[in-house]
C-alpha cells in the first residue's frame, strides 16, 4: 500500500465547498503517480522503455465528498497482473480513518513504438508487488453500453491544457469535462469511465447523454466522442 496526506484546497471545491469529483480522480492519479516515481518506474522509466500504462476502466464508489480545508489520506493498492493489465485499488479517507471514496481500476501496459499492448514487465511487477484487494462492491461490466436514445450536446475542442505527457487527454480531463453535462457532483455516488481511444490536440469532442436503468436502477450515461460517433470515453454515473 502506497499513501499520501493532503489538505483540500479551494481550487479543488465546487461551488458548494467541497472536492468535485474530477478533482478526486486527479488525486488517485497522483497518488499513483507518487507511487510509480518513489519505485523508479515513473515517467522518466516508461519512456526509456517506450511503455506507458493507459487506463481501460474506472469504477469510483463515494460515501461523502469532503470539504474545504478537510485533511484526507489517499492510498493505493496494486492487486493483480494478468498479462496486459494492471489492477489497482484507490481510496480516500478522511481525519478519522473512514473511508470517504473507493475505487478500483483497470490498466493496460502500452509498447508506443510497436502501437499494441504488451505484456507487463517483469520489473515493473517486481517494482509494484501486490496486495489483497479493498472489500468494496465490485462490478463485472467493463463493456459500458449506450441507450438507443441519446441527446446531442454541444461539441467543444481539445486544448493544450487537456493533454497529459503521453500527448493525449488525461484520464481526469475526460471527467472534468464531463462534469458539465453531468447532475452535480454532490449527487453523484458512483462512476463508471470506459476509455476506449485517445483524443488529441485539434480533436473535436462531440458529447451525446441519455439514461439506463439496470437491477441497481437509473443511471446518467455520457459519451464523449468524435465526428463519427464513436466514443472516446463513455461514462456512467448515479
Amino acid at each position: 500500500m502506497y499513501e499520501m496526506k493532503a489538505r483540500i484546497r479551494y481550487s479543488e471545491v465546487g461551488v458548494d465547498g467541497k472536492l468535485m469529483l474530477s478533482t478526486l480522480v486527479n488525486y488517485f492519479q497522483d497518488c499513483s503517480t507518487f507511487q510509480s516515481e518513489d519505485l523508479g518506474v515513473g515517467v522518466q522509466h516508461l519512456k526509456e522503455q517506450h511503455g506507458a500504462w493507459l487506463m481501460n476502466f474506472w469504477q469510483i464508489q463515494v460515501s461523502r465528498y469532503p470539504e474545504l480545508c478537510e485533511e484526507v489520506k489517499v492510498i493505493t493498492i496494486p492487486y493483480e497482473f494478468d498479462r496486459f493489465y494492471g489492477k489497482r485499488n484507490f481510496a480516500m479517507l478522511d481525519a478519522s480513518g473512514r473511508y470517504l471514496a473507493k475505487a478500483n481500476s483497470l490498466w493496460f501496459y502500452f509498447d508506443t513504438e510497436r502501437a499494441r499492448p504488451v505484456r507487463v514487465p517483469q520489473c515493473e511487477k517486481d517494482a509494484y508487488g501486490t496486495e489483497e484487494r479493498l472489500d468494496m462492491n465490485y462490478t463485472e461490466e467493463r463493456k459500458l453500453v449506450l441507450p438507443e436514445q441519446m441527446e446531442a450536446l454541444a461539441p467543444f475542442p481539445v486544448q493544450r491544457v487537456h493533454l497529459d505527457t503521453n500527448g493525449h487527454v488525461n484520464n481526469g480531463q475526460y471527467v472534468r469535462m464531463a462534469e458539465e453535462f453531468l447532475p452535480a457532483d454532490d449527487a453523484i455516488r458512483e462512476l463508471r469511465v470506459e476509455y476506449r481511444t485517445a483524443a488529441h490536440l485539434g480533436d473535436t469532442i462531440y458529447p451525446r447523454r441519455g439514461t439506463v436503468t439496470d437491477g441497481d436502477g437509473a443511471w446518467t450515461v455520457l459519451a464523449l466522442c468524435d465526428a463519427d460517433g464513436q466514443p472516446y470515453v463513455t461514462l456512467k454515473v448515479q
